[in-house]
């Protein structure tokens, strides 16, 4: 099916109605791509309903067919209800990677494949896929600031072989001199939030104190197990805030771990922040990697520079541990782990952090 001529291969979008997906659209068509844009109805909500409409307005100004695939209730329990409860035990979610899990590279990308009889899947996101050799492989972007790689490490090959992202060889402001050029309705739309869900002037921590309530815990200095203060709930708390804790000390006090059992929130110095290795869970390889212990550029979130370490995984169990060169900070139970070939800093895998 992939060996079709290129004028006549169809490819789904996922279309917000946004800047990024909004100018993939308009690339593939340019490119001689049959294009069908599908939104995600994701929330319930008038926010939601206008992102319909924008994406709407785009598909038309393209001139492309427009789909709208309401998820709502697969959305609330695969990415709300884990977001909520990732934070009831302590953990800090990542929302952004559990929609791609489920909902974008989920059941979007199967209604496009198997209902919309597509031969590829697209969407706005900043990475380079790359054939070796039969494999498609994951490289970074162009655009080093907006590559997005990391969100992108559950993918495998069942999806991979089956995608293509146009934006991998622009950068960000050349993409929307596209849009301006071409006069797309997203011309002059803003950077999307992290969390869709949550909208100004609503914020994470309003959020789930809404959700769970004040609970009244103790603040406990990790070096002498002293309780130094009180706060209004472990859940929120994310390891490595230093905002927000509202203790005077002789330095400045970081959250370094959290107990969920207990409502407890230890707090230290920034050295206390400071760890070597970390273990993780329900591993994912993008491609049969045939090793059990190798060196690996890792990042344990999506903003930092990836850090040297050497990777023991379990493939059986699914499970993993990181040693890394040097001491990072933040690691954080929840987040993903994610790593990259030593050598051309392709995406091998990753997995989440415990």
């Amino acid at each position: 099916m992939l060996n079709k001529p290129l004028s006549s291969k169809k490819v789904a979008v996922g279309l917000s109605g946004g800047l990024d997906s909004s100018v993939t659209c308009l690339l593939l068509k340019q490119q001689g791509y049959d294009v069908i844009a599908v939104t995600v109805k994701m929330v319930d909500d008038d926010k939601f309903e206008q992102i319909i409409k924008n994406a709407k307005n785009v598909a038309d100004k393209i001139g492309i067919p427009h789909h709208v695939l309401d998820l709502s209730y697969e959305f609330k329990k695969d990415v709300i209800e884990y977001f909520e409860t990732s934070y009831k035990q302590g953990l800090t979610p990542n929302p952004c990677i559990m929609c791609n899990r489920t909902i974008k590279w989920g059941r979007l990308f199967d209604y496009a494949i198997d209902e919309l009889k597509c031969d590829l899947v697209s969407s706005g996101h900043y990475a380079k896929i790359v054939d070796d050799n039969g494999i498609k492989k994951l490289y970074p972007a162009l655009d080093a600031k907006k590559d997005q790689q990391y969100y992108l490490f559950e993918l495998n090959q069942h999806h991979l072989q089956k995608i293509i992202f146009p934006l991998s060889e622009y950068k960000k402001e050349e993409i929307r001199q596209i849009a301006i050029d071409n006069d797309l309705p997203s011309k002059s739309a803003k950077e999307s939030q992290d969390i869709c869900f949550i909208t100004k002037p609503m914020t994470t921590k309003k959020y789930i104190t809404e959700k769970f309530g004040i609970q009244k815990g103790d603040f406990i200095l990790i070096k002498t197990g002293e309780k130094i203060g009180t706060h209004d709930g472990f859940y929120q708390y994310t390891i490595g805030q230093r905002k927000g804790i509202g203790i005077a000390y002789e330095e400045p006090l970081y959250v370094v771990g959290l107990n969920a059992h207990k409502n407890v929130v230890y707090v230290g110095t920034k050295k206390d922040l400071l760890k070597s290795s970390l273990t993780f869970k329900d591993l994912k390889v993008q491609y049969d990697i045939n090793k059990t212990e190798f060196d690996a550029y890792v990042k344990i979130r999506y903003n930092m520079d990836a850090q040297k370490a050497h990777i023991i995984i379990d493939m059986e169990n699914k499970t993993g541990k990181i040693d890394f060169y040097e001491q990072i900070a933040s690691i954080t139970p929840g987040q993903a782990a994610v790593f990259y070939d030593i050598n051309d800093k392709h995406l091998i895998g990753g997995g989440w952090i415990e």
